[in-house]
């Protein structure tokens, strides 16, 4: 009986011990905020360079962290490369878009950051922009909604003033996105409960588990500051901040009267049917009136990144709580003549990125290796001490944090599979810190412009024609991700000498001193594309007009 009784007390002690170890396993693990702007440029930012923007709090997170220079993205639009920076994976890999007819199925959600993070015991959040649509009928699915601790979102685009647009802010304090996401992120770190419309699946964040909060903004996006209006209600900043200030044109701006040779061939680029939203880089007037909105919003955006900082702080959060920033993409600004993005050009691919730790011993650094947006995942779950899953083709980013590597990889791969009838073309690129390589396909799309013109004719719904995707869409969108790799030909190249030409102005591809290093790219890209590809079949569910139909229900555009 006494024997029994000292194993049960030894079971027991060994127990407590073990359950112990475990809780303080899980408090000594940093949280993590992941900050994601929509449409910001790499110079939107003070310490990236731009001697006009105020932000100060965004500088100081860059001067005691590490700033990235050459960090790119996978893809320069908003849907494929937030899936990518979710799966870590190409969108050649993954296969969606605005024109893929896809959503994310189960078994690829389950392997993103947040819930990989959660189903390792992170309390996770989600506050802001969701453009990735996941689970059978896609963003109406509620997968998203239901996934996350606590979830204070829309689906598609907020607005700048989102509480006309999504129900779930319109408890909010303040009208203007960024006040209204603030407020989400302060409720989220104080467990203050006041705003009514979060959805929360505890009753309060759990002070001993570590979380995982995605604050996604949709600024300074040109669909959100076109939609500003400059309201009594407004914050000063969005009314009259920069507007005594003379706003130069940016380099290489070409106004659209005054283009002589286009940047490329125009039955490749398909100028005409560019999305009318990007139409304000054709005068000075107009792109400068936007700049000047997209300068408000990123100096309101710095604000509320101090006010975090603060609140971290005052919550005896700020020593343990990992805080990366960064963007899904660029956008032009009439350089070179061009405006809207999903290029393979710096302006459009090149984007910010730090990373904050606050346990790191190296601070204030600036980090000139090829670093893409797929590493954040892979880098998030290394930090927590978690696997990654093996469909995750980024990589960590923690060795090179802590300088125990020189590099991470030698080359970047970056691709725009977002051909449709708004005149983009098919392009795929490589690159060191020296030289890139673009490739372009033939663009055979059928012109918006004619079909607007017709639906308008008919009495169509303009909208659902111009993106409403279908059955055939989806086939389309399928070829787009195989031709290349099965060998189709470029109708048209590019060769840029970073070093010397950043702005990607002068093209060496027909030049014929530079044919061996043109040679030398095209291998590079015959190796890079097909790691892009990787192994096995996509992890999508069909979500077209038709799939919608058979359920009973509409696809709306996002």
């Amino acid at each position: 009986m006494i024997i029994s009784r000292f194993k049960f007390l030894s079971v027991f002690c060994f127990t407590l011990i073990s359950l112990f170890a475990s809780s303080q396993k899980r408090m000594d693990r940093p949280n993590f905020i992941f900050i994601l702007t929509d449409d910001q440029a790499y110079g939107l930012m003070g310490c990236t360079g731009n001697e006009v923007v105020r932000t100060p709090n965004l500088d100081r997170l860059a001067s005691d962290g590490v700033l990235f220079t050459n960090a790119h993205v996978t893809s320069a639009i908003c849907t494929p490369s937030r899936a990518s920076i979710l799966l870590s994976e190409f969108e050649r890999k993954h296969h969606i878009n605005f024109n893929s007819g896809t959503s994310m199925n189960l078994e690829a959600w389950e392997s993103t950051y947040p819930m990989v993070m959660r189903s390792n015991g992170y309390y996770t959040g989600w506050i802001g922009k969701n453009h990735v649509p996941v689970g059978e009928g896609g963003y109406s699915s509620g997968v998203m909604d239901q996934s996350f601790d606590y979830w204070y979102a829309g689906h598609g685009h907020l607005s700048f003033y989102p509480k006309t647009r999504h129900d779930i802010f319109k408890n909010a304090s303040e009208d203007t996105q960024v006040e209204v996401l603030a407020e989400g992120v302060q409720d989220f770190l104080t467990n203050d409960q006041k705003l009514d419309g979060a959805k929360r699946f505890l009753d309060q964040r759990p002070t001993e588990q570590p979380f995982m909060l995605s604050v996604c903004l949709n600024l300074p996006h040109g669909a959100g500051t076109r939609s500003m209006e400059m309201k009594d209600t407004d914050d000063e900043i969005y009314k009259t901040l920069y507007r005594d200030q003379t706003i130069a044109m940016p380099d290489q701006y070409i106004a659209k009267d005054e283009i002589v040779t286009p940047k490329l061939p125009s039955d490749l680029l398909k100028v005409e049917d560019r999305q009318t939203i990007y139409d304000y880089v054709n005068t000075p007037e107009t792109n400068r009136e936007i700049m000047i909105r997209e300068l408000q919003a990123m100096t309101g955006i710095d604000r509320m990144v101090g006010e975090l900082m603060e609140k971290l702080k005052e919550e005896n959060l700020l020593k343990n709580t990992v805080i990366i920033f960064s963007s899904d993409h660029g956008l032009y600004k009439g350089q070179h003549g061009l405006g809207g993005k999903a290029l393979c050009y710096e302006q459009t691919t090149h984007v910010p990125l730090i990373i904050y730790d606050p346990r790191a011993k190296n601070t204030g650094v600036r980090s000139d290796e090829l670093v893409q947006s797929i590493d954040i995942a892979p880098t998030i779950l290394d930090m927590a001490g978690f696997q990654l899953p093996d469909s995750y083709q980024g990589k960590s980013l923690v060795r090179l944090l802590n300088q125990e590597v020189p590099r991470v990889r030698e080359y970047l791969y970056t691709e725009n599979l977002w051909s449709t009838h708004f005149g983009n073309p098919r392009c795929e690129a490589v690159q060191n810190k020296s030289w890139k390589y673009i490739r372009y396909y033939k663009n055979e799309n059928f012109s918006a412009t004619k079909k607007v013109a017709v639906a308008k004719k008919l009495g169509l719904n303009v909208n659902s024609i111009l993106y409403k995707r279908h059955d055939l869409d989806m086939i389309v969108y399928h070829d787009y991700i195989e031709s290349s790799l099965s060998g189709e030909i470029p109708v048209y190249e590019e060769l840029y000498q970073l070093e010397d030409d950043p702005q990607e102005s002068n093209n060496l591809a027909t030049q014929s001193d530079y044919t061996d290093k043109l040679d030398e790219m095209r291998d590079i890209w015959s190796l890079e594309i097909k790691k892009a590809r990787g192994t096995g079949n996509a992890r999508v569910l069909r979500y077209t007009v038709e799939s919608e139909e058979k359920n009973g229900k509409t696809i709306q555009p996002k």
